[in-house]
């Protein structure tokens, strides 16, 4: 039986207390092992000038963490799962999804404020949410904002937002549930694919036995169908796509939005069936959805 693990992480307040979630799960069924995490700086971390569909996508934040895996430094990592690029490495599997936290997008408003101020833009890093934005606040301009959850509510806090677009996922890991000010629903805004659930990575060919247990079944099935309905659209950081998989015993639920890049239009459609098929679905979802889109329907 292993005795100790390493446990890879970005360095951030967030991604730490993510890791230290896994940490304690892996102790408490393993009563003597030993484990430690590794933090580290990724480029997504570093470059915080420009939105990510500009500077490489979502592999921003995993290329230090992988690298760490496959040299031994780390023996998992443990992600966002919203934050990891949908092709991935053999020899770096996903072993394991956690129990899903609150999936939607919240709205968060600067600290004593009640209402958004028109005259300041929303805050805002991904297209995905700036595109149904548009459809739920009409009038209000908005402005990419980056950089961890602190850096974002002081920005807010300081003045330069009415307001931001957040994962209520990472608000509430953090104990800052009370500063959301209104939930989206998913009908009004799909959330990012695997949003709300952690992901454990590994090396191929290891022993993973502490993490019996770990893995929650429907956070499996519905993020394995969400990044389906993704990967057949290609959808990296940089065109705006969503999906969103609610699991119901042996049913599956599925929503998603296609962009066209041709034309500027998107839609959002539904699929429903049987929960052991949901990777199958997520696919014909996307393909609907981009038919149609294409026709013009």
């Amino acid at each position: 039986m292993t005795t100790k693990a390493i446990i890879g992480s970005r360095e951030s307040q967030l991604a730490v207390l993510q890791s230290e979630m896994v940490k304690a799960y892996i102790e408490q069924q393993n009563p003597g092992m030993e484990i430690e995490i590794l933090t580290m700086k990724t480029t997504g971390d570093i470059i915080l000038d420009r939105t990510l569909d500009k500077v490489g996508g979502k592999g921003l934040f995993v290329k230090e963490l992988d690298r760490a895996l496959m040299d031994g430094r780390s023996n998992l990592s443990v992600h966002s799962l919203k934050d990891m690029p949908m092709e991935v490495p053999e020899e770096l599997p996903l072993l394991a999804f956690s129990k899903r936290e609150d999936p939607r997008d919240v709205l968060v408003f600067p600290e004593g404020m009640t209402e958004l101020d028109p005259a300041k833009p929303l805050g805002c890093s991904s297209l995905r949410r700036i595109l149904q934005l548009k459809k739920l606040y009409p009038d209000m301009e908005v402005k990419s904002i980056r950089g961890n959850l602190q850096t974002r509510l002081r920005k807010l806090d300081d003045g330069e937002y009415s307001g931001l677009i957040l994962a209520a996922a990472g608000l509430k890991r953090l104990g800052l549930e009370k500063r959301i000010n209104r939930y989206f629903t998913p009908d009004e805004m799909i959330p990012a694919a695997g949003q709300g659930i952690l992901a454990v990575q590994g090396r191929k060919n290891q022993d993973y036995s502490y993490l019996d247990g770990y893995c929650d079944r429907d956070a499996w099935i519905a993020g394995s169908a969400e990044r389906s309905y993704v990967k057949y659209l290609d959808g990296g950081c940089s065109s705006p796509v969503a999906a969103f998989a609610e699991v119901n015993g042996d049913e599956i639920f599925i929503r998603g939005l296609y962009y066209s890049e041709a034309t500027g239009k998107w839609i959002t459609g539904q699929i429903k069936g049987a929960a052991d098929n949901g990777a199958e679905l997520g696919v014909t979802l996307a393909k609907q959805l981009k038919d149609d889109c294409e026709r013009g329907e």
